[in-house]
């Protein structure tokens, strides 16, 4: 629900309202995974908010009361509630979290360690809240009289692969009876990444517009470079206010495909602009945009394209992103940005506070690598 209708629904001001700072979160969450890292043997991260864990070699450990202890601590130091799940594969993790977050006897930590743990666990579970099954493929389930995991769990393999057809959810009937075979790589990089905001006021310039999808794009490409992967193809979308129904309504999408795999800032926020210029209409009022990278693959094994691949143009735009990265990691976000972004009050504020150091490092830059 939009703010002004909040607004006119509760005229007395029964409401109480937050800012979303996303920068904040993200500071915290760090602070977070930090904690956890250091307390177990391996460490997957999933999302901003979630990870898995590797707890090999922690036998004798008793990992309920360490979860509970590991929780306790983490809300000492950064006052954040976590909810932590052990159990022998990540979907009954998942599972196991869950609970441990809606349960108060949990205290915080739910442990699924033996075949009768899982089996109760599994009868108490809807199967629409089960991780790796799609809305769709919940539907169908319910159809056919599956209503909690254990019901989907309990039938043959063979009923699974005849009845579903899907690799992925094969594997989580597998991941319910306790097989491992998720591979714990595949969770620490995304399939495609997102970034996407509403605008503040409403956007009719395509100026206005390019400054923004170019800040999205930029986002993307520093987040592919983090988790050491490339992207095939962007997709931009734009559109306007469905809750102004006086205004024109107007939705669009479009992607356009790489020919070579690509994480340069440069050349994504280049890509990302040529397709919001080709689905842009004057004459809206545009309240949210967004850019999504997708065909994501690891850094170190791409498939160059002869057509356009140029390894100087390549070893080119790699160093001009380290050092865009590190001046950024190092003197804080958006100290030095494309001409085509804008320039936020955060970053406005930061470039103030920068020591003449950082000053002349991004004079250095801009010298070695110019930016097209």
């Amino acid at each position: 629900m939009p703010y002004y209708q909040l607004k006119e629904r509760f005229p007395n001001g029964e409401v109480t309202v937050f800012s979303s700072n996303y920068e904040l979160y993200g500071d915290i969450t760090d602070r977070v995974m930090s904690l956890v890292r250091k307390a177990v043997p391996t460490f997957y991260r999933y999302s901003i908010d979630e990870d898995f864990c590797d707890l090999s070699g922690m036998d004798n450990y008793d990992l309920k009361k360490w979860g509970e202890d590991l929780s306790a601590f983490i809300w000492k130091v950064t006052r954040m509630p976590v909810s932590i799940g052990i159990a022998p594969t990540k979907t009954l993790a998942k599972m196991a979290s869950h609970y441990a977050k809606h349960y108060k006897g949990c205290n915080h930590c739910c442990m699924i360690g033996t075949d009768e743990q899982r089996i109760k666990a599994l009868g108490q579970y809807e199967i629409d809240e089960v991780w790796g099954i799609g809305r769709c493929y919940a539907a169908r389930l319910q159809a056919l009289g599956i209503k909690t995991a254990l019901d989907f769990a309990s039938r043959a393999e063979s009923w699974v692969r005849a009845t579903l057809n899907n690799v992925v959810a094969i594997r989580t009937w597998k991941e319910l009876n306790a097989i491992d075979c998720i591979p714990m790589e595949d969770m620490s990089k995304k399939k495609s990444i997102c970034t996407s905001r509403s605008f503040p006021d409403m956007v009719t310039d395509a100026k206005t517009l390019r400054t923004s999808i170019s800040n999205f794009a930029a986002r993307c490409a520093e987040k592919l470079r983090k988790q050491e992967s490339m992207a095939q193809t962007i997709c931009v979308f734009i559109g306007t206010n469905h809750f102004r129904e006086d205004l024109p309504q107007y939705w669009n999408m479009t992607e356009e495909r790489l020919l070579t795999p690509s994480n340069s800032t440069q050349q994504i926020v280049q890509t990302a602009i040529k397709c919001m210029e080709r689905i842009f209409r004057q004459g809206y009022h545009y309240k949210r945009g967004g850019v999504i990278v997708m065909g994501i693959c690891p850094e170190n094994g791409i498939q160059t394209n002869f057509i356009d691949y140029d390894a100087e143009r390549f070893e080119k735009l790699k160093r001009i992103d380290e050092a865009l990265d590190k001046i950024n990691r190092e003197y804080g976000s958006e100290t030095i940005v494309l001409g085509s972004q804008q320039y936020t009050v955060k970053g406005e504020r930061e470039r103030r506070e920068c020591s003449r150091t950082a000053s002349s490092m991004i004079s250095v830059a801009r010298l070695h690598y110019p930016l097209e």
